[in-house]
């Protein structure tokens, strides 16, 4: 991650779908590596997601960028948590982040000195509540963050207010949580009719009129959504190609999600 930019991309979200199953997580890495997936987002707070993405990465983990979290504000556990990842990951975190601003004031200056080290590559900031983004925006403006994930979809669009401005005037990337909505948005597809309009764009499915949504916005660097399902991922993958969504179609998907 030590570019600005990450693609824009599709990668892997690992919320509610791994939780210890390695059989499924190696399928679906599998799946998410041939479809050209390298970025991963796990956390501890996650149950077994971190240790069994690990586990599933095997020797492909040099093919791939990590991005966890710390999510704690015991200080111990923290670096417990870290230490944990170290040993899964071997050794270094493309992207550490501090989950849903836990304790972020007292971790910042431990996590630069680890990043100054080159055990990790950059330093993030997370939350997917949107009362919780005046704060979000402050830890930004210490211009001490490197990068931040936030919730985006056409249903959920708070962040457009100040924190995509602000990431874009601070020059860091964003990562894209929920852009399906947590599944509420592709709880009921859309018709073959409905999606013709998207067809130049490469869109086949509603899931990737979605990401492709979030994607075309200039300012967002990545989407991470989960799924249990290799035939998902590899449907996914395909929003992370240009061409991309202008005005018009960003309209479009809008009003079909309303």
């Amino acid at each position: 991650m030590e570019e600005r930019r990450l693609g824009p991309v599709v990668g892997l979200g690992t919320w509610n779908t791994f939780k210890g199953d390695l059989e499924t997580a190696r399928a679906v890495v599998e799946a998410s590596v041939e479809s050209g997936v390298r970025l991963f987002d796990t956390s501890p707070m996650y149950g077994q997601a971190e240790r069994t993405l690990a586990a599933a990465l095997g020797p492909r983990r040099g093919e791939s960028i990590i991005a966890t979290k710390i999510w704690t504000p015991d200080s111990a556990e923290a670096r417990r948590q870290y230490a944990d990842q170290l040993g899964w990951f071997g050794g270094r975190v493309e992207l550490e982040q501090v989950h849903n601003l836990v304790a972020w004031k007292e971790y910042l200056s431990w996590l630069e000195a680890e990043r100054d080290e080159g055990r990790i590559g950059r330093v993030g900031v997370t939350h997917y509540a949107s009362s919780a983004f005046p704060e979000l925006a402050r830890a930004l403006r210490t211009r001490r963050f490197d990068a931040v994930q936030v919730p985006y979809n056409p249903q959920e669009r708070e962040c457009e207010r100040e924190l995509l401005p602000l990431a874009a005037e601070l020059g860091i990337p964003v990562l894209v949580m929920m852009p399906l909505g947590s599944g509420r948005l592709v709880a009921r597809s859309r018709d073959s009719a409905a999606l013709e309009p998207l067809r130049p764009f490469g869109v086949e499915t509603w899931a990737q009129a979605l990401l492709k949504w979030a994607l075309s916005d200039e300012r967002v660097d990545a989407v991470i959504p989960a799924t249990k399902r290799p035939e998902r991922v590899r449907e996914n993958a395909v929003a992370g190609s240009p061409p991309w969504f202008g005005p018009d179609e960003r309209r479009y998907v809008e009003r079909l999600a309303a």
